[in-house]
């Protein structure tokens, strides 16, 4: 089991930016980051494998920006320009390298959540 807390999140206006924080006990493969806003389904946001690779939501794209310290065992989350749209809990996952990307069915290990909150 990996235990994961976020930080960073808070409260912005329109075209701020903030930076997500994700600090895991242990190293895992895959980290991404999810969202949930009220009453709708939770979906992801980004992911990044320790080789690299990053996937991004088409909603995010060019805006947020995901990188991993796997030294550190930390994953970040960039977010400029936010949109209300943004406003979510946004939580971080940690799992193997199968099912690395978007899926929430992907990952096996799940932060409590930091709220961002854009008006």
């Amino acid at each position: 089991h990996v235990q994961l807390v976020e930080s960073g999140g808070g409260s912005v206006q329109t075209g701020g930016s903030l930076r997500l924080s994700c600090a895991a006990s242990r190293a895992s493969y895959c980290m991404g980051w999810f969202r949930q806003a009220p009453g709708k389904e939770r979906e992801g946001v980004a992911a990044a494998g320790t080789d690299g690779q990053t996937t991004y939501a088409n909603s995010v794209w060019g805006r947020f920006t995901i990188s991993k310290d796997n030294a550190k065992n930390t994953l970040y989350l960039q977010m400029n320009s936010l949109k209300p749209e943004d406003t979510a809990m946004y939580y971080c996952a940690a799992g193997p390298r199968l099912g690395c990307g978007l899926l929430p069915w992907g990952y096996n290990n799940w932060g409590q959540g930091t709220q961002v909150t854009v008006s």
